[in-house]
């Protein structure tokens, strides 16, 4: 589990491809290394990734075929740059909102303005998520707990990134054309599809 905080962005210091797996290792600070152990779970631009093995500040992850369908670490490559974040543990504040680190799929941006102070994206997706994104609702992306902007139910949604985001993701470089990994809120996904379900349920008892 997560808050969605990112702690910073880090290197990839090595990436190994072989057929239907990824193995890449990432170079953490002294703060992240701290008590991580092998079989850890840490976010890598908001996937739930499992520690496999460890050289010091040097981590080593492995993203099976699943994962890089669904998300964006199959375009990893090296000196790029990832949103990392330690599982919550027992008594963490959360920051942001609850999550899993299980990413339902990529966005894709659509625009970036970025001028002065104003830093925001517009975020397409497929229009079947819509009716779980909510104007001023939680989502994630790229394992950022963000509040949803104006949304498009056609199939998308603004975020109006404020400075200390730019500083600790890679969400500020984002532009056009740039996917991104997303996370729905859980308990929105629920209260929708169970409001969804009991009508439906009713809606049959009723013929």
């Amino acid at each position: 589990m997560y808050g969605g905080i990112t702690r910073g962005t880090f290197p990839v210091v090595r990436v190994e491809r072989e057929p239907a797996l990824l193995r890449f290792t990432v170079g953490l600070n002294d703060q992240l290394v701290e008590g991580l152990q092998v079989g850890a779970s840490v976010s890598i631009d908001g996937v739930c990734q499992t520690v496999v093995s460890m050289d010091g500040h040097h981590v080593v992850f492995e993203a099976i075929r699943e994962t890089l369908d669904k998300t964006t670490l199959d375009t990893l490559t090296l000196d790029a740059r990832v949103s990392v974040e330690r599982s919550l543990r027992a008594g963490d504040e959360i920051g942001g909102h609850e999550l899993a680190g299980h990413v339902i799929g990529t966005g894709q941006v659509r625009a970036a303005v970025h001028e002065g102070h104003v830093h925001d994206l517009q975020i397409a997706v497929p229009q079947a998520w819509m009716k779980y994104i909510l104007h001023k609702g939680f989502i994630a992306v790229d394992g950022s707990s963000l509040t949803v902007g104006e949304i498009d139910p056609a199939g998308g949604f603004a975020l109006h990134l404020i400075p200390e985001t730019l500083r600790l993701t890679n969400l500020g470089r984002k532009q056009p054309g740039d996917r991104v990994n997303i996370e729905l809120d859980a308990r929105t996904v629920a209260i929708v599809d169970t409001v969804e379900r009991v009508l439906a349920e009713r809606q049959r008892a009723g013929t």
